[in-house]
């Protein structure tokens, strides 16, 4: 097998590695190993990775299983050594991982937000392609301030004066910096009604005392029950993995499909770390093809696995009809083999 991960020159690692004492002290890097496989579609500990409230759930014959990299963080001469020899394993510097002057505690704890994030966009996303995309809805309203009895939490806001809303940012935009004393004329929906009030502003850091959020407007709600796991890259696999428990036909046509990659709120697929290894890892699983963000397909095509085919995808719709090619026997694009 190839060797994966960071490329470093031999000798220049075993020079270092000897030169730091036959192991007693710990070395400036992390070993990067496959790491567990989860289907979202499936249970983790027993419960249901995602659950839907209000809907009925899809039965899907297939997986759809997101990928992780295993870190080892304290790494003596013996692990540096027997994971130079390792195909499936990787040295790499400490600072790949663990960037200067961040303690490990600060990344686990940015990883654990941004994993936080990659679900409440992953349910975004997919709610929107379900036909419900989210909408500027009210939050909070101040008690006592100036949208007190004019704005209800729940109201779906649609206008501001003679502009029309769309996304919560246009709404701070217009009211968020404009002179004390401004009346402002807000347009929503309540309860399928269409109403309008009338607000003044308070301006300041009071503005019109409403909070107002980006909100599916689903009939039902969605949860995902993972929390083990830190950083960006499942959100494209929580979304594939929403919309197949809400979609009749089975996305995966019975197939195990793995993959990774971040996602934004426009439905952008985004490039990720620790491809080698994930690729090993789906391998590992039983999967049949792997979905590979754009970003990432030349450093996959270089690392690719025996009898693991690729899928290229930018977005959530390429990662669609690469899921539909292949439950209809077709073969996905995927990544150019490295020349």
């Amino acid at each position: 097998m190839k060797r994966r991960g960071v490329t470093v020159i031999a000798g220049v690692v075993v020079t270092a590695l000897l030169g730091a004492g036959a192991g007693l002290c710990p070395l400036p890097y992390v070993v990067l190993g496959p790491g567990p496989t989860v289907d979202t579609l499936g249970r983790h500990e027993g419960e249901p990775v995602i659950r839907v409230s209000g809907a009925k759930e899809s039965a899907s014959a297939g997986q759809l299983r997101l990928t992780t990299v295993q870190v080892e963080s304290e790494v003596g001469l013996p692990e540096a050594v027997a994971s130079w020899f390792d195909g499936d394993r990787a040295l790499a510097p400490r600072s790949v991982v663990y960037p200067p002057g961040r303690s490990t505690e600060q990344v686990d704890r940015e990883n654990t937000e941004l994993f936080a994030t990659s679900q409440r966009t992953a349910e975004t996303v997919a709610l929107r392609e379900l036909g419900h995309p989210p909408r500027p809805q009210v939050t909070a309203v101040t008690p006592g301030g100036p949208s007190a009895g004019a704005l209800r939490v729940g109201d779906v806001i649609t206008g501001v004066g003679d502009q029309g809303v769309d996304t919560a940012e246009t709404f701070t935009r217009l009211t968020g910096h404009v002179a004390s004393g401004t009346e402002l004329t807000i347009a929503y929906t309540r309860a399928g009604r269409a109403g309008s009030a009338t607000v003044t502003s308070q301006g300041g850091f009071v503005g019109i005392g409403a909070r107002v959020e980006q909100k599916s407007q689903a009939p039902f709600t969605v949860a995902i029950a993972l929390d083990e796991i830190g950083g960006p890259s499942a959100g494209l696999m929580f979304t594939l993995g929403i919309i197949d428990k809400l979609t009749p036909a089975d996305l995966t046509g019975g197939r195990i499909v793995a993959g990774t990659g971040s996602i934004d709120d426009a439905g952008a697929v985004g490039p990720i770390g620790g491809i080698p290894q994930k690729l090993v890892a789906a391998r590992a699983a039983g999967a049949q093809l792997f979905l590979v963000p754009e970003g990432n397909c030349a450093e996959a095509a270089r690392n690719a696995v025996p009898g693991l085919p690729m899928a290229k995808v930018a977005t959530v719709a390429e990662a669609l009809t690469a899921l539909r090619t292949l439950a209809a026997g077709g073969v996905p694009a995927g990544c150019p083999s490295a020349g």
